[in-house]
């Protein structure tokens, strides 16, 4: 038995919810390093070889464009989307529980739109090809790599799921958090320090 200053057991999904920040956190990552070697790679061989990789800017670009997409969740799971929370700290636990409840049915209905109209939008390029892609890799075999721009389109949609998966993970603990009247238990910002 845990005693009153004990905190509760973090359940399980939670611990796998830590496992997936961290991994997103990771790609993001190698993703920033790629970015910033090709981006060196770029000034290099402009201003010293007096060429360019006429591919660099595009495959950064792209790069870049999952890197935001699949970052948003965790940027929403530690709090650094820019809100007004006046009013959520004027009001007591159980109206602060309903106004998060409240406002998260439009958002989550906004992303479910997202993802449904995304991919819609982004099969509508498969015959599209990834011009840098195809470049570089004609340049090291021959042959094109036919690489559709739909997996650039598609970042969209997927960064849109993995937002709606960080709502509603937010809004399930804060709702265990009421439902035990403990303050204790971590919020979705503080996985990393439960793991």
């Amino acid at each position: 038995m845990s005693s009153a200053k004990d905190p509760p057991a973090v359940p399980r999904w939670f611990r796998w919810f830590g496992v997936y920040t961290r991994t997103i956190e990771g790609l993001a990552g190698v993703s920033m390093a790629i970015i910033l070697a090709v981006m060196i790679a770029q000034v290099v061989a402009r201003y010293l070889f007096s060429g360019s990789l006429i591919w660099a800017e595009e495959l950064c670009r792209y790069l870049l464009l999952w890197q935001t997409f699949l970052l948003l969740g965790v940027a929403y799971q530690r709090g650094e989307f820019v809100m007004l929370d006046v009013l959520p700290y004027m009001l007591g636990p159980r109206a602060r529980l309903i106004l998060k409840c409240v406002t998260a049915v439009p958002i989550l209905i906004f992303l479910v739109v997202i993802v449904d109209q995304g991919f819609d939008y982004a099969s509508r390029f498969d015959r599209q090809k990834i011009p840098a892609l195809d470049f570089i890799w004609s340049s090291l075999t021959g042959n094109n790599a036919g690489v559709s721009v739909t997996w650039v389109y598609v970042s969209v949609p997927v960064g849109a799921a993995l937002l709606a998966l960080h709502v509603t993970a937010d809004l399930v603990v804060s709702v265990l958090r009421h439902r035990a009247l403990d303050d204790r238990m971590p919020p979705v910002t503080d996985i990393e320090g439960q793991l």
